[in-house]
């Protein structure tokens, strides 16, 4: 279950970002993000104005009971609607109204009010005493709500630009031409006083620590990175996607962003195609408008992940000097699954990679010999 920092952190390694509990190509979150609809945006920014009046409640004053009711109401009304939308749907929060009835309750705002008071002139110590954190929580909250229509809309007006010049024609995606685009697009800032554009940036704070590997026991070093906004999190996930050759890219068929995670020339994305009374993924309605039209097989990226599991599965058992039963499960498990994910865009958008790990598949071919 997550708390309030770990809805707004990831962990980074080998290429994937970890969040609840679920790991991820880097820069499927941040892509994500980029398919937000116009109509959830505007209804987010409705009902952010309620968190905004709130907050200037406690900012200017010594805060304002009466609105607690309505701001508990919006932040409901705010998970009921991004429930089913990526990547706010990838959030494990069960039990996520009893949270919002509880950081939106009077002993919450009686101790944010108390700890505001105290903020001003106060040491350290005092400022990070424990009985201040279900103030310090409702602090936290407040404006990860407020901006959060704002923002995203300011999001998606930077990265599309963004992201419709890297899905042009013409621009080859190497490293070289994607790191010049970076450039031009997102100038270093080299002073930050009084300039406003730093907040356009990711504010987060960066940690380093020891995860375990999704599909083993293994325990592996990684970036944890804590943000002060969802936004600042989608533009971190996106931009560490950016730095392994993970870039999006508008489907043919649905016209929705996807992420590539290498340089091949993909057109469609693995969802259901629009309006398909088959329910076929947009990959296999494209495959279908002829030659010039189709997408080559190689350029499925589960198929990708497919062959480069061949290759890890041939060195792990030079390396470990394995039996020849073993690897030949392990390869057979492994053509399954890619086949699977061929025929179902659920299994291909969800257990596909995981179980496709070099690990797991060990692990299960050691279950069926």
């Amino acid at each position: 279950m997550m708390n309030t920092n770990d809805a707004v952190s990831l962990d980074f390694w080998n290429g994937l970002a970890f969040y609840s509990g679920k790991s991820f190509p880097c820069g499927t979150i941040g892509c994500d993000a980029l398919n937000i609809s116009a109509d959830v945006i505007e209804r987010l920014k409705e009902l952010c104005t309620v968190q905004y009046a709130l907050i200037n409640a406690l900012t200017f004053g010594p805060g304002n009971p009466a609105l607690l009711s309505a701001a508990r109401e919006s932040a409901q009304q705010i998970a009921n609607l991004l429930k089913d939308v990526k990547p706010f749907s990838y959030m494990d929060v069960p039990d996520v109204e009893d949270r919002i009835e509880r950081i939106f309750s009077e002993t919450y705002l009686n101790n944010a009010i108390e700890y505001s008071t105290v903020f001003g002139g106060s040491t350290l110590d005092i400022l990070s005493d424990p009985k201040y954190e279900q103030g310090k929580t409702l602090l936290r909250t407040l404006p990860a709500l407020a901006q959060l229509g704002y923002s995203l809309e300011q999001y998606q007006q930077t990265m599309l630009a963004f992201a419709e010049k890297l899905n042009d024609p013409g621009f080859k995606r190497t490293p070289q031409n994607i790191a010049v685009l970076f450039g031009e697009c997102f100038p270093k800032i080299e002073k930050f006083e009084n300039n406003a554009a730093w907040m356009a940036m990711t504010n987060a704070t960066t940690q380093y620590t020891t995860l375990l590997r999704p599909d083993s026991n293994t325990p592996v070093i990684a970036k944890h990175m804590i943000y002060v906004s969802f936004v600042g999190m989608f533009r971190s996930d996106l931009y560490e996607g950016l730095c392994v050759g993970h870039t999006p890219k508008k489907c043919r068929t649905c016209g929705r962003w996807f992420l590539t995670i290498n340089a091949r020339p993909t057109k469609y994305c693995g969802g259901y195609a629009p309006g398909d009374k088959r329910h076929r993924s947009c990959r296999q309605v494209g495959n279908l408008k002829g030659r010039k039209e189709r997408e080559l097989a190689e350029d499925n990226p589960n198929v990708e992940l497919y062959k480069k599991r061949l290759d890890s599965i041939n060195h792990r058992l030079r390396r470990k000097n394995a039996d020849k039963p073993l690897g030949k499960m392990m390869k057979k498990l492994a053509k399954d699954k890619m086949q699977r994910s061929k025929n179902s865009v659920d299994y291909a958008n969800g257990k596909y990679i995981q179980e496709m790990e070099l690990d797991a598949l060990e692990a299960e071919a050691k279950l069926l010999l």
